[in-house]
């Protein structure tokens, strides 16, 4: 069983340590909170070994009824890889311990590509991490990009991409964030960040992105055109992402033309805290232009995708599976999970 530690035990956190569990190769050996909060209750019921940064603080768990096993240099101590999850710039400065207690490390989208060297999708360069001691899972939305992209890119050759990112403006718990009324850009310049951290993953694709920020809590948008290299039709590029593990397809038929009929669909589906892990592809928006582009919508759980490219990230660097195709099919299974 491959040990797995989670630094950081919040909104990405608490969904990796519930896939990690799940999967039957690997265990939940610890995960942190800096402080008392209701998810720090929730690991003491889910049975999480629980530790804190600064064990000074551990009659204050107490008193709040939260058990505490110890402090993260410990927990450290009794896993094979940690899962940074910890806010974006604070992962950065940890890699100092994991290199002192010699464990591997994740880290997520929030922290640039130098901390780890290697930016990860288990779609697209699953093997660059194989073996490796430190790797960075991209963020929800170089996600949602790197999986179609490649995907368009290995059957047709993609020349160039142009992709505007409508991001939410908070996650569901945030309430300290906005815009309220306002849409923001953010950033007023061209390109955003999105695009050059797409090429961490996929260097050689040519793409430019904008985006912008909106007063919604669940899931960003993206508008996407892609230049293709050779002919594509619309029904052969729908084949494509049916046949993709990780992006579903949202039907015409269904009437959903929102991110919150989306959420709703989620939950009828039975999927833990709504959660989407795949990219969600809109069926009607899918066409092929005169000049041979590939344009469509695509909508991705900003809580969510990345939790499956996390296990396939322990996979990869614990050589626990020898190709992506190997992890996905695992990991997918074991959450019960096939794309819509």
């Amino acid at each position: 069983m491959i040990k797995v530690a989670i630094n950081g035990y919040g909104t990405i956190g608490k969904r990796v340590a519930d896939a990690v569990a799940a999967q039957p190769d690997m265990e939940v050996v610890g995960v942190s909170k800096t402080r008392p909060s209701g998810e720090a209750y929730i690991a003491n019921e889910r049975g999480y070994p629980l530790y804190i940064a600064d064990i000074e603080k551990k009659p204050e768990f107490e008193r709040a009824g939260i058990a505490v096993a110890g402090d993260v240099e410990e927990m450290l101590k009794k896993c094979d890889i940690v899962v940074d999850a910890t806010p974006g710039g604070v992962g950065k400065a940890n890699k100092a311990i994991y290199e002192l207690y010699n464990v591997k490390a994740i880290w997520q989208g929030g922290e640039k590509h130098e901390v780890a060297g290697i930016s990860f999708n288990s779609s697209c360069n699953y093997k660059d991490a194989y073996g490796a001691d430190h790797v960075r899972v991209v963020s929800c939305n170089t996600t949602g990009l790197c999986r179609i992209i490649h995907l368009a890119d290995e059957a047709y050759g993609v020349k160039s991409v142009f992709a505007t990112m409508v991001r939410r403006g908070s996650d569901p718990g945030g309430i300290k964030k906005g815009p309220v009324d306002a849409i923001v850009l953010n950033p007023v310049t061209i390109p955003s960040h999105h695009g050059p951290d797409v090429n961490t993953v996929l260097p050689s694709v040519d793409i430019v992105t904008t985006a912008m920020i909106v007063p919604t809590t669940f899931m960003h948008m993206h508008v996407i055109r892609m230049e293709l290299a050779q002919e594509a039709s619309r029904e052969g590029v729908l084949d494509l992402i049916r046949s993709h593990p990780r992006i579903g397809i949202v039907k015409g038929a269904s009437g959903i033309t929102s991110t919150a009929e989306l959420r709703e669909l989620a939950s009828d589906m039975g999927r833990p805290r709504s959660d989407l892990w795949e990219s969600c592809v809109y069926e009607d928006s899918v066409s092929i232009g005169a000049n041979n582009e590939l344009y469509l919508f695509q909508a991705i759980h900003q809580e969510a995708d990345v939790v499956v490219e996390n296990v396939d990230a322990i996979r990869a660097m614990m050589k626990a599976a020898d190709s992506a195709e190997e992890s996905v099919r695992m990991t997918n299974e074991a959450l019960g999970f096939s794309a819509i």
